[in-house]
């Protein structure tokens, strides 16, 4: 009976797996990268298959292996949260651009504690990523949230182990708002993690189920999935010194005073924006095409699938938290970044 009721999980499993993004035999399109826009990538990808037949074949790797996927033009597009430079953009004869916003938040296992309930500011978690506050009950810990107790318990940090674009801005974050995170640490897609109890996990999924089974830690990951997994997140500060819940609201009001061409390949940061309702991790997940791709059939149909999505796949995004591109800007990305693939 055991032995059926098994199977019978991961039949359901790989059948869930194969709804989301459609066989890597009746896929169409092909992608890899970001596991942050995962949770969006899936949703749209379901609707457009429902809608044109087409389907997605999306591999949630991480960021750097969507780079090093598009660079070996195994894919048809990569997907990275950390925005490739426009001088290795120009010699990779790449383009990119914003797909979707949303925000990294920070999560924890402790009991008696719901979501929201627990302030931090950034200046001590980043202690708590260095090590240097290492026990639940620090005084630091407990000036942010008068009337709560918090238990003698050693913190566990969880962290990505793969190359992550979550991390790359997780990291930018701990820099901006910590001196000593930014001169002992500072910021990359993969960076050596100073506190003494720490454990790696693969993509946001990764860290999410570490963080879900590990009592007394505390990790980083998008925002749907804390929601997904019903992992607590916290209240963070913000930089007008307000503390601020994640939701498509907060993310937005990050994103608000972008602008978007004022960097090579848009590749804007929205660490610590300013805003009294601002998010402080918000950010972007960007999408990395050839300009003149071998595939042009295979590019075409990656710029159909952005181009429903933009279109059609607004509430999706926010039903999951994510900010869909403005109008404005995804006129833009047509006008100015799509216009020059080779079709």
């Amino acid at each position: 009976m055991n032995t059926k009721r098994t199977l019978l999980k991961s039949v359901a499993a790989a059948a869930l797996a194969t709804l989301a993004l459609g066989s890597a035999h009746a896929a169409d399109i092909t992608g890899a990268g970001a596991t942050f826009p995962f949770p969006i990538y899936a949703k749209w990808a379901e609707m457009y298959k429902a809608q044109t037949g087409v389907g997605l074949n999306y591999q949630s790797i991480g960021s750097s292996g969507g780079i090093r996927q598009i660079r070996a033009k195994t894919v048809a597009f990569g997907a990275t949260d950390a925005p490739v430079s426009g001088a290795d953009l120009d010699k990779d004869g790449m383009v990119q651009f914003p797909a979707i916003i949303g925000g990294t938040v920070p999560v924890f296992n402790l009991d008696g504690f719901k979501p929201g309930e627990v302030r931090i500011t950034g200046a001590v978690l980043a202690d708590m990523f260095l090590g240097k506050i290492a026990n639940w009950n620090d005084p630091k810990i407990a000036a942010l949230n008068p009337g709560k107790t918090f238990p003698n318990q050693a913190i566990t940090v969880v962290h990505r182990a793969d190359g992550s674009g979550t991390t790359f801005n997780w990291t930018d974050y701990l820099s901006v708002v910590s001196k000593d995170w930014a001169d002992t640490v500072g910021k990359g897609a993969a960076v050596k993690w100073p506190a003494a109890s720490s454990v790696g996990g693969r993509g946001n999924e990764g860290v999410a189920a570490n963080v879900t089974r590990t009592r007394g830690s505390i990790g980083y990951v998008e925002y749907a999935y804390a929601k997904k997994n019903k992992i607590p997140h916290m209240q963070l500060q913000n930089a007008d010194g307000n503390f601020v819940e994640p939701d498509d609201t907060t993310f937005a009001a990050a994103a608000a005073g972008v602008d978007w061409f004022s960097v090579p390949g848009m590749g804007v940061s929205m660490v610590n924006a300013k805003g009294k309702n601002a998010w402080p991790v918000s950010t972007a997940s960007f999408i990395l095409m050839y300009k003149d791709p071998a595939d042009k059939a295979a590019s075409a149909e990656v710029l159909k699938f952005f181009d429903w999505s933009f279109k059609n796949g607004k509430q999706a995004a926010l039903d999951l938290d994510y900010v869909p591109m403005p109008d404005a800007v995804t006129a833009q990305i047509r006008q100015r970044v799509w216009s020059q693939i080779a079709k």
